[in-house]
């Protein structure tokens, strides 16, 4: 399994998504899969999508995380509760239904007890013949950082080497620095996230602390569960809390820089919707001529003029 730091995911994600068009089936996805990390997305469309999306994808970073811990265990993302097989089934097709549909407590039951069920594909008879627990955990960072990555890259080959079914096709261990450097130093091969133009940008762009928190809050989770007295024997869950631990404290760090000021954050920043209505109240309490606020209630009683309008030629 792979992991990456939660906040350079959120940025990396939604480069992907712009780069497929926010396509929304795997065939409309596939149609452009030549597009990817060819671009730079424009800030503007970064930043409505993370509007709209940061605070639940914060969630959605903790359950792929459990998802592959836990076998495929089918657990609902918001909530966290395991699910059962018709709620799964309707959170596989995010588009599909609106948050209110998908709501755990709607669809299963506040204090429904659910017995636990795995997904499908990690089954004998799935995809993934052996489940889908992970065999080692890979840090996303480390792999291109040129201090760590070559023992990375050791940690993925000795999985493929201590594999029957590939064991015999891995190249002998004196080889396997040589295939770091011509890959990751030298930039060969095939395309990711790093060949993108103006690559490595993540760390400029600023969330708000709102947003920050929000990470915190879901690493304290996953760090708090991983670290417990069912998990702590396990090699991979182990690795697992000492890299969320590691992401946890610059995140932290990040915040601590936001709340006293150091970091400055514009009306263009990542701010949350919190945020924002703080700055929007900040912004009419300072306008000696109220023209902003009276702009928005102008604009506000012609949304409802509007919506009255309607109304009347609907009857």
């Amino acid at each position: 399994m792979m992991i990456r730091n939660i906040r350079l995911s959120m940025v990396e994600y939604h480069d992907i998504l712009w780069d497929i068009g926010y396509a929304k089936t795997w065939e409309e996805a596939t149609i452009n899969l030549d597009d990817l990390y060819s671009e730079q997305p424009p800030l503007e469309d970064f930043l409505a999508w993370r509007d709209l999306r940061v605070m639940e994808e914060c969630h959605w970073y903790g359950w792929f995380i459990d998802y592959w811990m836990e076998g495929g265990l089918m657990r609902d993302m918001f909530t966290h509760k395991i699910t059962t097989s018709e709620h799964w089934n309707m959170l596989m097709e995010p588009t599909g239904y609106s948050r209110y549909q998908l709501d755990y407590d709607r669809v299963v039951g506040k204090d429904t007890i659910v017995t636990p069920s795995y997904d499908p594909h990690c089954g004998t008879n799935g995809d993934v013949t052996s489940g889908c627990a992970p065999v080692a955990v890979i840090s996303s960072e480390k792999l291109i950082d040129y201090t760590e990555g070559p023992a990375e890259t050791a940690a993925i080959a000795n999985v493929l080497h201590n594999d029957e079914r590939t064991g015999q096709y891995v190249i002998a261990p004196e080889a396997w620095d040589c295939i770091w450097e011509e890959l990751i130093q030298n930039g060969k091969g095939l395309k990711t996230v790093y060949d993108r133009p103006g690559g490595g940008s993540e760390n400029e762009y600023s969330f708000s602390s709102e947003m920050l928190e929000e990470m915190i809050h879901e690493l304290d989770r996953l760090i708090a569960k991983y670290s417990g007295s069912e998990w702590n024997t396990k090699a991979t869950a182990n690795r697992v809390v000492f890299l969320l631990t590691e992401h946890r404290a610059l995140i932290q760090i990040e915040l601590n820089e936001v709340n006293t000021g150091m970091r400055k954050l514009t009306d263009k920043d990542f701010l949350g919707p919190k945020e924002r209505g703080q700055r929007r109240e900040l912004k009419l309490q300072q306008s000696e001529d109220h023209s902003e606020y009276f702009m928005i209630m102008e604009h506000q009683k012609l949304k409802e003029n509007k919506h009255r309008d309607m109304r009347r030629l609907a009857r």
